[in-house]
């Protein structure tokens, strides 16, 4: 728990470990993170077990703010990208390093989309198009924060009330995501959500990884495997196409171990759509797991530490996206510089665009059924 004691105008923050009953090891602490520039106070949840796996989650966003793993040397480091106080998350608002993104992830076209004849718009923050629910989507919300426990699992679970007609969306939504860290280096992150009329929904997290340590250098040299033979191409402004594109014979062929920069400078439109100078991957592929949360969906091995990052959701798709905006101007955690393509995303999700392509899976949920989602990153430095 934390209490805040104030003294002759001080503000004195005392923070009190909370050790789980569960499993030996696992323990679980929560700490201020500053106040927003209006005067909301931010918390932050430590969640840690004996291997040396450290995760901090924040009430600003359901941000991921800080992700320690050991590497092959048994050394950890921060491998997801951020910032050390909330004004850096509130001064760069466009990044969402490591947040909870909602109400839908990804774009759509137009903002516009319908249901049951009746037109909404979602304010366009991206070009012609809406991205990640809009300009104040729930990566720019401040959420409730309660402690969670099972067995095996220490975590924290966030909620969030979004009112009906919030970026245009309808329904008012009841958003639950918990984060949980177990003693096999898994962080699994589950999300529930109930709406009281007929809306549409895809959340995910958008953590920025460089397995080698965030502000590192690029990963052009880390090695990922996604077992998806197809993938969702997209025009000129990331809408999909509404084609399911064999991956074979294209630079979004990942299907066997490969180096993020083999292919990413190829001559390919799709690469050129994504980062129009040098190129880079920002697409979703569609994932041959199906939703099969019990099978591997994709991996990322760094030659260099050794850390190695599996995922597995329930999701159909997943966005992979190489910073390609990263421009080495952003300052992050310990003053590091990010750099062009200086992390990796993997953001499982429902296709791009989906209320507006017929020939995609559904995203529509209505009053009386529950959106659950689950995802799980897996480390290990073998």
């Amino acid at each position: 728990m934390h209490r805040t004691l104030t003294l002759s105008g001080l503000r004195l923050s005392l923070m009190i470990a909370t050790l789980s009953a569960h499993a030996a090891g696992l323990t679980s602490e929560h700490s201020a993170f500053g106040t927003t520039s209006d005067g909301a106070p931010i918390e932050k949840y430590t969640l840690r077990n004996s291997h040396g796996m450290q995760a901090s989650i924040i009430t600003w966003g359901g941000v991921l703010q800080s992700l320690m793993v050991p590497d092959k040397n048994g050394k950890a480091d921060d491998v997801v990208l951020g910032f050390d106080d909330i004004q850096g998350y509130q001064a760069n608002p466009t990044v969402y390093f490591g947040a909870t993104i909602g109400r839908f992830g990804n774009r759509i076209a137009g903002g516009k989309f319908s249901l049951d004849g009746k037109q909404y718009q979602v304010p366009t923050n991206d070009g012609p198009n809406s991205l990640h629910g809009g300009s104040q989507g729930f990566d720019k919300r401040v959420w409730k924060a309660e402690a969670s426990k099972e067995k095996g699992w220490v975590g924290v679970t966030l909620t969030y009330t979004s009112p009906d007609g919030e970026m245009g969306f309808p329904g008012t939504l009841e958003t639950h995501v918990t984060y949980s860290l177990n003693e096999k280096n898994e962080l699994r992150i589950q999300y529930r959500a109930t709406t009281d009329k007929p809306t549409v929904l895809n959340l995910t997290n958008h953590s920025y990884f460089n397995l080698a340590g965030a502000g590192s250098g690029d990963v052009l040299k880390q090695v990922a495997t996604v077992y998806a033979s197809t993938y969702t191409p997209v025009n000129s402004t990331l809408i999909p196409t509404g084609e399911l594109a064999p991956v074979a014979g294209t630079p979004m062929d990942f299907l066997h171990p490969t180096a993020f920069g083999k292919n990413i400078h190829a001559d390919h439109p799709q690469l050129k759509f994504a980062e129009p100078k040098q190129g880079g991957f920002d697409f979703n592929w569609v994932l041959d797991t199906k939703g099969n949360v019990g099978k591997l969906a994709a991996e990322v091995r760094d030659p260099q530490s050794g850390r190695h990052l599996q995922l597995y959701t329930t999701e159909p798709g997943v966005q992979l996206y190489t910073g390609n905006f990263l421009d080495g101007t952003v300052k992050g955690k310990a003053g590091k510089v990010y750099p062009h393509w200086g992390a990796f995303t993997l953001e499982t999700q429902h296709y791009p665009d989906a209320p507006n392509q017929p020939n995609f899976l559904s995203t529509r949920l209505d009053p009386g059924k529950v959106y659950t989602q689950t995802t799980l990153f897996k480390f290990s430095n073998k």
